[in-house]
This record gives structure tokens, sequence and C-alpha cells, in this order.
């Protein structure tokens, strides 16, 4: 399993925000879950514009990447975009020189190049000894797609945080006009 990439952000009202986690947590958690999701989105769509087109028989790797439910915890938040397809990792980082399968890479040659059967099976064969001799480069798709996103997820997290600092000020406040 690979590491999962990170990115740490510079963000003015950190320790304000991490005060108001202990005075106020369902407004941190508020407004940091939906920063995350939509930042998530974000490089959501950045990694699927990345992703080669016909991986798969059915070219579906770039369909299955799909962003998940934020994780919010004082200190830490957490958004995370993945997929099941277990050739993702590969397609992500490239390979070795390798003797692969040849039935996914006979199906992608009937499906995108519209070979017969036969035709197809011997393309599967040129393609895997190819694969064999040099390997496959790596599409970086997740990682360059999180690096194209890193200057809007600091303006998305930074207006997040002042809307908190706000926020909580306002309920001070008010709590402050109740008494």
């Amino acid at each position: 399993m690979a590491e999962p990439l990170e990115i740490r952000l510079k963000l003015p009202h950190a320790a304000a925000v991490l005060a108001a986690f202990k005075t106020a947590p369902e407004i941190v958690e508020d407004e940091l879950g939906k920063a995350t999701w939509e930042g998530t989105l974000l490089v959501q769509r950045e990694v699927v514009e990345r992703t080669p087109r016909g991986v798969g028989a059915g070219g579906g790797l770039a369909g299955s990447i799909q962003a998940r439910d934020p994780e919010i915890a004082p200190g830490r938040v957490r958004g995370e975009i993945g997929t099941a397809m277990s050739y993702a990792l590969p397609v992500e980082l490239g390979t070795r020189p390798h003797f692969p399968p040849l039935e996914p890479l006979q199906l992608w040659a009937e499906h995108k190049l519209g070979l017969t059967e036969a035709e197809a099976e011997s393309a599967a064969y040129a393609i895997a000894r190819k694969i064999q001799r040099e390997g496959t480069d790596g599409a970086r798709m997740f990682h360059e797609g999180l690096a194209a996103t890193e200057e809007q997820l600091q303006a998305i997290y930074g207006r997040a945080f002042e809307r908190i600092v706000e926020r909580v000020a306002q309920l001070g406040q008010e709590k402050g006009a109740g008494r």
C-alpha cells in the first residue's frame, strides 16, 4: 500500500482555530467539514483530469476516483480521494519491467482500438513484450493533481479559518449579551 499524499497548509489563524475547538467544536467541525469537502472535490477533479484515458478495458480508472467524507479532529483535518481499482497504483507510480497479464491488454485493444479478437491478442502480446522490456511510466495523476491545487486549498482553508474566528467571536458576544 502506498503512503498517502499529504499537503500541509500555513494558515494565519491556526492557533485561534485550535482554541475554538475547545470552546465551540461544532463551529470548527462545520466550517472545516465544508472546506475539506470543497477541497477534496477540487483535488478529485484535478486528479481525474490527469488520469490517462483508456487505462483498463473499459477506461474505468478515472470514473472510479472518488472523494470520501472528511475526517476532522483537533489539530487534524483529513480529506481523502481514492479508488478501489487494483491497477491505480501502478498507473500512478509506473512499474518495473515485467510481463503483465494478457487478458486485460487484449480487452483494452478490442475496446479502444476496435480490433478483432485475433488482432487484439497479437497486439496484447506486443504490448506485453514492450512492458517486459521497459516497464511503464507513472502518470502521477494524484501527485500532480494535489500539487496543482495547493494554492486554491490554501485559499479555501484560509476563508474557513476566518469564518471560524468570526463565528466564535460572535458566539462569545452573544453569550456576553445574554448575561
